[in-house]
């Protein structure tokens, strides 16, 4: 497929509406503060298919206060009850970890790459040569975090969930103003889980009118039918959270893939990109052995030669080796050429016009 929309490259893999969907897999904090199973999620990761693998660096200190105010507490959802500090310093990913996360991911030949949520976050990141950065949907409104990451010259995705139209531009042109040449959005709705009916897929197609870039979704739905679907609307990236069980009690397990869920959304996506293919009225390959069973005029009656072809003469049957059943009417009242046998295919050289 000809190159002829917006795309960007990350680690060498194109990425854009002309190339297969590029599928990151969010570990998120899913390794329940365990660096062997943070590895491991790793290692089941890369066998699932996907494109890139994805981290948080975040500690709880450069991402909220420490602090019981009501206003630091979560009420309802997922994490009700929680305070902000709390929830974080369980479920951040220690920075210690990085760079043997990132080995490991280099070991399997996959890209890495990370959401940093402050700027010490984004050093530690160039330190450990991340080849692109993401910014979650509740950093989006960050604008100075948007310009310094921006700043570093490496591909930017942003994720858009709660932003309006007005914070997206304002988002984007943070990221030209910073001096960020290669940039995607992804569509997001930031419920977790999030109901297929919140996702309004065909945002996808104005948002890429809009802003001229490649379009994505970050997908909280529960399956993979929403994601699958976005690649018909034009979803140049998918990401998605993964966990080795979804019952294993991490913060993000209830609404996350398992191996063999990731393996199928991997399979279904590029699926999806394959089969919408262009415009295309010609003949397939794998039609080219079935043509002869199409329908063609066979006569069903011997004929001596220079008898008239009478409509009870011939039908349109299968097999296709005959004359297309478009010239039946022109056929009956032409007399044959030869003696025909029943069951025998019609063919112009067979008849004559009668005058």
């Amino acid at each position: 497929m000809t190159d002829t929309r917006p795309s960007i490259e990350i680690a060498g893999h194109k990425i854009g509406a002309d190339h297969p969907p590029y599928v990151i897999c969010e570990l998120s904090a899913n390794h329940n503060g365990s660096l062997d199973k943070a590895l491991k999620m790793v290692d089941a990761a890369a066998g699932t298919g996907c494109d890139a693998i994805k981290l948080q660096t975040y500690t709880a200190d450069t991402i909220t206060l420490k602090s019981d105010d009501d206003a630091f507490r979560i009420k309802g959802g997922l994490w009700d009850g929680r305070t902000l500090y709390d929830l974080y310093e369980e479920a951040h990913t220690p920075w210690d970890w990085h760079k043997a996360l990132f080995e490991r991911a280099a070991r399997h030949g996959i890209t890495m790459f990370s959401s940093p949520f402050d700027p010490t976050a984004v050093d530690l990141l160039m330190d450990l040569n991340s080849p692109a950065f993401k910014i979650a949907s509740f950093e989006v409104i960050d604008l100075p975090l948007i310009r310094y990451v921006a700043s570093t010259g490496k591909p930017l995705i942003i994720s858009t969930g709660m932003a309006d139209d007005e914070e997206i531009e304002e988002a984007a042109q943070a990221a030209r103003d910073g001096g960020c040449t290669q940039f995607t959005l992804l569509h997001c709705v930031s419920g977790y889980p999030a109901p297929a009916g919140d996702y309004n897929l065909a945002t996808i197609p104005d948002m890429a009118r809009r802003w001229g870039v490649p379009v994505g979704l970050s997908d909280h739905t529960l399956d993979n039918t929403t994601a699958i679907a976005s690649v018909a609307l034009g979803a140049s990236v998918i990401e998605k959270h993964f966990t080795l069980d979804r019952f294993a009690g991490g913060p993000d397990d209830s609404f996350s893939l398992e191996p063999k869920e990731f393996t199928e959304l991997c399979t279904g996506a590029r699926t999806a990109w394959e089969a919408i293919g262009r415009v295309d009225y010609g003949r397939k390959s794998s039609e080219l052995g079935n043509v002869t069973f199409r329908r063609s005029l066979y006569f069903v009656k011997d004929l001596a030669k220079g008898e008239v072809v009478t409509e009870g003469a011939v039908r349109s049957v299968r097999p296709g080796y005959g004359l297309a059943p478009k010239h039946a009417d022109a056929i009956v009242g032409m007399r044959v050429t030869r003696a025909v046998k029943a069951n025998t295919p019609t063919a112009w050289e067979a008849l004559e016009e009668f005058t």
